[in-house]
Parts: C-alpha cells; sequence; structure tokens
C-alpha cells in the first residue's frame, strides 16, 4: 500500500517498527545457546533462524527462507489453511519463518515453510528438506532430532530421511494434532501434539469439530474464488469435542480420561518424564481450573491442585505448574492483588501483583508483575522458602523475561528511550542485536489515576502545543478483558503521537474490566461488558477536563479495534451528549455471536443470561444514532467475522440512520502490510469532516 503521510509510510515499511527485532527466542538445555527469528534489517519483513552462541558471542544465519524457498517465503496465500489460522492466532504477520521447534540442546531445528518441512543443523547451518505427505503445519522433533512430527491434511505423520506410509494418528474425520480455535485464540494453547522425552511416543490432540456451525468467507473482490469454511463455537452452543491420546511408535494407543464434559477446555499438557504426563483442564466457565497427573500407560488421571473463582479463574500464564521438588505453584488471588501460592502457602502481597511467572532463575522463581503504578512492569525473584520477593529491574518501563534458563536470562526492557534486550549470563551481560528502525518519536504521555476507581489514563498532546489552545478530544481505546492500553512501553504511544499531530489531544483510559490493577477492578465486569465501560470513560473524561483545561469535551472522537471498536460504536449510540463522532474496526456487535471459551468465560451462558447478553449488543441500539459513525472490517476477519459489522449497517440502514462502512477486502483482524495505516489515514479524514477539524501543518515526522 502506498501512504503520503511520512509517518504512516514508515510505519508500514517496518512493520510497525519490528522489523528486524528478534523474537521466538529459546534457549539451549545447558544456557550456552540461543535461537532466535530476526529478519537482516528494519525494512526486511523476512523473518530468519539465527544462532547466538553465549560463549563467543558469536551470531550465525542457520536458516534463510530467501534461499530455501526463492520467490516463496510465507506469503499468507501460501500458507496450509492451519498455519495461516495459526498465525492469526497468535498475530503474527511476517513472512518467512513463523515459527520453529528444536530440539533441548538446540543441535536441531525444524520448521515449516509454505507448507514443507526443513531440517537444520544449527552447527553446521546444513538445511534438509524432508518429505511429507502434503502441506505440512506445526512440524516438531523427537528428542535426539531423528524424527519429526508433523501435521497434513488433519492427521499427524512421521517423517525423516523416508515419507511415512500412513498417518501416526488414525483416520476418523477427526483434526488430530491441532489446537482448535477456542484453545488458540483465548486460552493461550496453540499446538497439539507433543513427544516423549524417550522419543517412543507423542501425546497428540484429536478435535471433532462436527457439531459446530460453519463460517464462511468469501472475497467480494475475486468472485472467482471459492468461499472458505471453518468451524466455530459460538457463545452458548457447542464447543469442539476434544480427546488427548497417546499414540505409540509401536502402533500402540491410550486416550487420556478425564470428565470431557464437565472440563472441556485443555490449556496446557506435556510430559514430565517417560512415565507421566501434566494437563491442566478448565470447566465451561472457567470458574475451575485442574491440574491433573496421567500416566501415560492406563490414560488414569489424579487431581493435584484445583483452583475456582466464583468470577472466573483468570489465566496467570506460568500456573498451575508442579515444581520440580514436587510442590504445586497455583495463582490465589485476593480482590486487592493476583499473587501465587505453593501448596496452598501464600508466597506474595498485595504489594505485588503478579502477571506470569516466567520460570526459574537461580535458583528462585521469576516473577513478572507489577508494584504501585499498573503502566510499569518489573522483574522480581521470589524464593519459594519464603522471604520478600527482590526486584531484578527498576525505573519506568515494561520489563519481560524473554527466555531464561538456569542462571542465563534474556532480558527486554521496553522505556521511553527505546527496546533493549541484553543477555545475562555467568560470563557477563551483553546485548542481543535488534536491527528494528528507531522509534521516530520520545513520547511522554501524561500519565494519571483518576475518579475514585483510581482509572489508569493518558494524555498524549501534539509535539510543540501551546498551553491555551483548545484541541478536540480523540478517545483511542481498547476498554475491554486481557489488554492494558496504558503502560510505559515505547511502540504503542508512536501512533497516539501520530494522532496528537494532526491537532488532537489524544485520550486513553484502561477502564474496570481491564487487567493489572486488581482482581477486583478487573471483574467488575463480571455479566455484563457495556455499562461500567461506558460510565468509566465518561468519568475519566470528565476528571481529565479538569486537570487539562486545553481539552475540548464538545469535540469528542472514539476510535478503537476490535473490543476498542465495539466500545467506539457503544459510546456514541448510548452517549451521544459525550461523543460526536466515532471510528469502530472490527466491532462485535452482538456477543451470542462471538465465541465460546472468551465471552462466556465473562458473560456466562446466553441461556443463562440473557438480559446481560442484550444489554451488551448494539444492534437494538441502531434506530437511535445521531453521531457520524464509520464501521471498518476486514472480510477475512476469522476472529470478529465481517457480519458483525454487517448486522449493525443493516439494523442502521434499516432505521434510516446514515453511517459509512469501510470494507477491508482479503484483510483479517490483524490489519497487516501496511492495513493499519490506511484505516489510520481513513479514519483521521473522518474524524476531520464529522468533528469540524481543520487540517492545519502535520508536523508527522
Amino acid at each position: 500500500m502506498t501512504h503520503t503521510d511520512p509517518f504512516l509510510a514508515l510505519s508500514a515499511r517496518t512493520g510497525r517498527f519490528s522489523y528486524g527485532s528478534p523474537r521466538a527466542a529459546a534457549l539451549s538445555s545447558d544456557g550456552a545457546r540461543l535461537l532466535f527469528l530476526r529478519s537482516t534489517g528494519a525494512e526486511d519483513p523476512v523473518e530468519r533462524l539465527w544462532l547466538l552462541d553465549l560463549t563467543t558471542r558469536r551470531e550465525t544465519l542457520v536458516a534463510d527462507p530467501a534461499a530455501l524457498a526463492p520467490g516463496r517465503t510465507g506469503d499468507p496465500a501460501d500458507l496450509p489453511v492451519l498455519e495461516r489460522r495459526l498465525r492469526e492466532r497468535l498475530r503474527l504477520w511476517a513472512p518467512g519463518i513463523g515459527s520453529f521447534a528444536a530440539t533441548g540442546d538446540l543441535a536441531t531445528a525444524v520448521f515449516a515453510l509454505d507448507g514443507r518441512v526443513f531440517r537444520t543443523d544449527t552447527a553446521t547451518g546444513s538445511t534438509t528438506e524432508l518429505p511429507v505427505a502434503g502441506p505440512a503445519f506445526d512440524p516438531r522433533p523427537s528428542a535426539d532430532g531423528s524424527l519429526v512430527a508433523y501435521v497434513a491434511g488433519g492427521q499427524l505423520w512421521l517423517t525423516g530421511e523416508q515419507p511415512a506410509d500412513a498417518p501416526l494418528s488414525p483416520r476418523d474425520g477427526a483434526v488430530w494434532g491441532v489446537a482448535e480455535f477456542a484453545a488458540a485464540e483465548e486460552l493461550g494453547r496453540t499446538r497439539g501434539h507433543w513427544w516423549s522425552p524417550d522419543g517412543s511416543a507423542l501425546l497428540v490432540t484429536r478435535i471433532d469439530e462436527s457439531a459446530l456451525p460453519l463460517r464462511w468467507f468469501a472475497d467480494p473482490a475475486h468472485p472467482e474464488r471459492a468461499p472458505e469454511s471453518f468451524a466455530y463455537p459460538q457463545a452458548g452452543g457447542p464447543n469442539a469435542d476434544l480427546q488427548l491420546w497417546v499414540l505409540g511408535l509401536d502402533g500402540g494407543r491410550v486416550r487420556i480420561l478425564w470428565d470431557t464434559d464437565e472440563f472441556p477446555y485443555l490449556t496446557a499438557a506435556g510430559w514430565e518424564g517417560d512415565g507421566e504426563l501434566l494437563l491442566t483442564v478448565a470447566d465451561r466457565l472457567q470458574q475451575r481450573v485442574v491440574l491433573l497427573s496421567a500416566d501415560p500407560a492406563t490414560g488414569k488421571t489424579t487431581e493435584l491442585a484445583l483452583t475456582t473463582d466464583e468470577f472466573w479463574v483468570d489465566p496467570l500464564p506460568g500456573t498451575p505448574q508442579r515444581l520440580a521438588d514436587g510442590r504445586v505453584l497455583t495463582s490465589y488471588d485476593t480482590p486487592a492483588a493476583r499473587g501465587v501460592a505453593l501448596d496452598g502457602r501464600i508466597l506474595t502481597d498485595e504489594r505485588l501483583q503478579v502477571r506470569r511467572v516466567v520460570g526459574t532463575y537461580r535458583d528462585r522463581l521469576l516473577i513478572e508483575g507489577g508494584e504501585g503504578d499498573p503502566a510499569d512492569q518489573q522483574l522480581f525473584l521470589l524464593d519459594p522458602d519464603g522471604g520478600a520477593p527482590e526486584r531484578l529491574t527498576e525505573g519506568p518501563g515494561v520489563h519481560s523475561a524473554t527466555a531464561v534458563n538456569g542462571g542465563t536470562l534474556l532480558l527486554t526492557s521496553a522505556t521511553q528511550a527505546g527496546v533493549r534486550r541484553t543477555l545475562h549470563t555467568a560470563d557477563g551481560d551483553f546485548p542481543l542485536a535488534d536491527l528494528a528502525a528507531p522509534l521516530p518519536h520520545r513520547v511522554t504521555p501524561k500519565l494519571a489515576r483518576v475518579t475514585e476507581l483510581g482509572l489508569p489514563t493518558a494524555v498524549v498532546y501534539p509535539r510543540g502545543h501551546a498551553a491555551g489552545t483548545r484541541l478536540p478530544v480523540l478517545l483511542d481505546v481498547y476498554g475491554g478483558p486481557g489488554y492494558q492500553a496504558v503502560a510505559n512501553e515505547p511502540r504503542r504511544w508512536q501512533l497516539k503521537q501520530w494522532w496528537a499531530d494532526q491537532g488532537f489531544a489524544v485520550v486513553t483510559t484502561d477502564n474496570r474490566g481491564t487487567p493489572f490493577v486488581s482482581p477486583e477492578f478487573t471483574r467488575a465486569i463480571f455479566r455484563r461488558f457495556s455499562q461500567v465501560a461506558i460510565d468509566d470513560q465518561v468519568a475519566a473524561l470528565q476528571a481529565l477536563a479538569a486537570d487539562h483545561p486545553d481539552l475540548d469535551l464538545g469535540r469528542v472522537g472514539v476510535r478503537g479495534w476490535s473490543y476498542g471498536g465495539y466500545f467506539a460504536a457503544l459510546a456514541v449510540l448510548r452517549r451521544p451528549d459525550v461523543f460526536h463522532a466515532a471510528s469502530a474496526g472490527a466491532p462485535p456487535t452482538d456477543f451470542r455471536l462471538y465465541d465460546t471459551a472468551y465471552t462466556e468465560r465473562y458473560l456466562g451462558l446466553p441461556q443463562e443470561n440473557p438480559d446481560g447478553y442484550l444489554a451488551d449488543c448494539l444492534i437494538p441500539d441502531a434506530p437511535g444514532l445521531s453521531r457520524p459513525l464509520l464501521l471498518i472490517h476486514g472480510l477475512a476477519d476469522d476472529n470478529v467475522h465481517p457480519s458483525h459489522t454487517l448486522l449493525l449497517s443493516e439494523a442502521l440502514t434499516r432505521a434510516g440512520r446514515p453511517h459509512g462502512v469501510l470494507p477491508l477486502p482479503g484483510v483479517s483482524h490483524m490489519t497487516p502490510d501496511g492495513g493499519l495505516e490506511a484505516v489510520a489515514a481513513a479514519e483521521l479524514a473522518f474524524l476531520r469532516n464529522a468533528l469540524d477539524i481543520n487540517p492545519g501543518p502535520n508536523p508527522s515526522m
């Protein structure tokens, strides 16, 4: 796409300033080597596989898609359907090697490229294409790297130097070895097969989606192409029938047994040795999460830990887990704080909001969490035998552990100065090369906690703004569960600064329902989304205007994507006295049509909470629209289906309410390849017209 605005053009060329950044890092079992993905520069989108020797600090290119498949480097059109959908679940849009799997020592790595499977000797860089039964997806090596399991045609196959004559899984009409939609999109499990440590068997999911309704996608820009369908678990309807099996290379098959009717969701699984499996399962409303031990020889399971919550068990990555000494680590929430407990003994107090248990570092638990301002994230070491957490990082920013193994740590620190990655080893500390484009703006949002609820807020002004000059307000919002918008992470503020430079005071507020303030703050949306969100956003605007007199509350626009798009449409439909125009991107306008795992966690079953679902549905509000509204939707969006926007547009048209619709043919929920920047340009034109704003000079770069 061509962009005339300098900032938008740069953002599109650099993948929103992400091309050239290392990601998907993995440390070897001895902590001496690091594998990761990265392109060759700031304007190169194609991701390659690299090896870093932490002793010599020498970096080596291991696998280059341009050499392995000239002219075919992971374009979505060339990918198997399952891989394309998994990339959507993971929000990966860069071409090249989207993911890889490696043996524990990192000596062997495997990856898929355009449906082909490659195995690489990382020490020599020798890469071999392996024979496969068809377009392949999610290859994973055995412990010694001699065999590779992969999915083709919905079956699990093995390959080495010779192709398999038959799949390892039976041909029974189900899909084997993959994560179903609910697991990959909402529950954090993106894989469906795991090798045993001795390489004699695999733990494999079996997914039967025959009871699910089909969603169809057609590309109106290409009427000659056949429409595509996929099974979608709609709120209140059936989920995929999930089973878990141990498939032996000798032909043996054992089903892992638990009450799948009571606990239909598998959120994590894996081997704890050749003789034991660990799996985490959850009930449909996710109010009970169980850690199970399973015997791979008999399929019998034993409960190790049960976590319950009257609202929902908020996923805490890294829990539940069993530590090396046998004790079980679980999440433990009070109204004021997210914490962890070991065998029921609470390890943290209300001064620390735990966000993730990363792993073990220097014989202690490594924790990502917040202490004080929720805009910041720090790293802490926690002794499982007691004692106060030790803070490893300092200063405003979002500090995270990208990879950890024993005494080796890859630390990523995102601050106003930019993003830096540092390897901490026994031999010293040194940076991991980041080739991404420098961020064009050093943005300093004005952060504040407002109202008696302490709502996190931020205001970004145009560069060079003169105090006393009144500005129209742009509420740039998400507002939904699972995403924090007000955070000291620099890349997210780049586009907000661009919006400010177009003549807006850009306001962002995390209303109740969003994470990382406290469990009580998050759970305020239980059984109804809309009322809390709208009340908090209005209250925050009014509180900010009292402290920021240049905010002109007579001209307030609102924009957002996904849940933020839902809120934007909600705002002008229900509070036109406050919000004067809205751009709503990919909005889920009726949560009765959204997926089971996400929606039911917060709203319950539609059969049991019909009033809550109706209150959150935007369709009945259509006749009351009195403000300009632009609806935007990618026609290839398999997360929020474009029917959500079309149903609201239909209701608005029937009611005679003028509105705009911007369809994006071939675009998914991610808006890749410059799509986000094209949308921003269209939104700017719409909001300027709707709020009667003179464009003026554009200091966008």
